[in-house]
């Protein structure tokens, strides 16, 4: 964030380098190699954050207009598609708005910039977690379905997946308004690190899983139809490419946001982690290409979504 002062927010000090002293900060000053320093244009950036805003919104007005949709898998995506929404809004507002109103284009009092400021980092931190949230929701809700495919219905239901949904949002506010809170301590870097890796882990696990139970039933049958060598490799090529596209979006798209994390607690003052932290702006908008890439993956591959799109557009138009 651009706002000065002893107030500076969470998503602001990792994206500055003020003269200051404390840990979470990089520090002004790097000597060492010379650093690849990706810049991305302000309008590049908020042209990518518009396109998530309506992509998303986009997908919550297709499942909240069609009763047919209203299961939880869906919800899920839906509450997926809010919190990128709301990761996309905030990046927006940052963009757009805040350097209007310190400008004096806009005119605020200077303690409103500072709690729109504030009020924004809350509403990154708190969307972010949620979106981590509702990936792995949707990665238990979908391994449900696979292992437990009889007992899906009896197990997910509509009061738990409300239940959940309700606690994510809980947690996403929470862990946004701490986190603003304890910018300052090292342990706030290390928790969203930690929530990343273990996201990051579960998906892994449940998706290969899945994969594998996948890969074991075409394999029975290929033998019943006495073709087990084409069909098993031909299914075990297809699955493993949407799996490692699925994950690798995930990881290329979060991951640098959390190594930069990760530096600040592990080399804050090293010259070549100073490299990365000059770069924190591309990261965040890998996390804005990723809410545009979520609900292809997502929601617009259920063709009943896909129809209902087009007649939310429609009439719109």
């Amino acid at each position: 964030m651009s706002v000065q002062g002893p107030q500076r927010r969470l998503l602001g000090s990792l994206n500055s380098t003020p003269p200051a002293t404390p840990a979470l900060r990089p520090p002004t000053n790097q000597t060492g190699p010379q650093c690849l320093e990706v810049s991305v244009p302000d309008g590049l950036f908020l042209c990518l954050g518009l396109v998530s805003v309506l992509e998303n919104v986009l997908v919550v007005a297709a499942i909240a207009k069609n009763r047919n949709l209203h299961s939880p898998m869906y919800y899920f995506i839906g509450c997926l598609a809010a919190s990128d929404l709301l990761v996309s809004v905030s990046n927006v507002l940052e963009t757009a708005v805040l350097p209007l109103l310190e400008a004096g284009a806009l005119a605020a009092p200077a303690a409103v910039v500072q709690q729109l400021d504030g009020a924004i980092d809350v509403l990154m931190c708190g969307a972010v977690v949620s979106s981590l949230c509702f990936l792995g929701a949707i990665a238990v809700d979908r391994y449900i379905s696979i292992f437990y495919a009889l007992r899906y219905h009896s197990i997910v239901t509509l009061a738990r997946a409300w239940r959940v949904i309700s606690a994510v949002w809980l947690a996403g506010v929470l862990a946004g308004a701490l986190f603003i809170a304890y910018d300052s301590h090292v342990a706030v870097l290390l928790c969203l690190v930690s929530f990343f890796v273990a996201m990051l882990v579960l998906m892994v696990g449940l998706y290969v899983h899945m994969l594998a139970r996948a890969c074991q039933h075409a394999r029975r049958i290929a033998r019943l139809h006495k073709r087990q060598r084409p069909a098993r490799q031909g299914f075990s090529l297809k699955g493993t490419a949407t799996l490692t596209v699925l994950l690798g979006i995930f990881f290329l798209c979060w991951g640098p946001f959390f190594l930069h994390l990760s530096l600040m607690v592990l080399c804050p003052q090293h010259p070549i982690c100073g490299c990365v932290f000059k770069n924190f702006h591309l990261f965040l908008t890998l996390i804005i290409c990723n809410s545009i890439v979520d609900p292809l993956i997502y929601a617009f591959r259920s063709q009943e979504l896909r129809k209902t799109l087009q007649e939310v557009v429609l009439c719109s138009w």
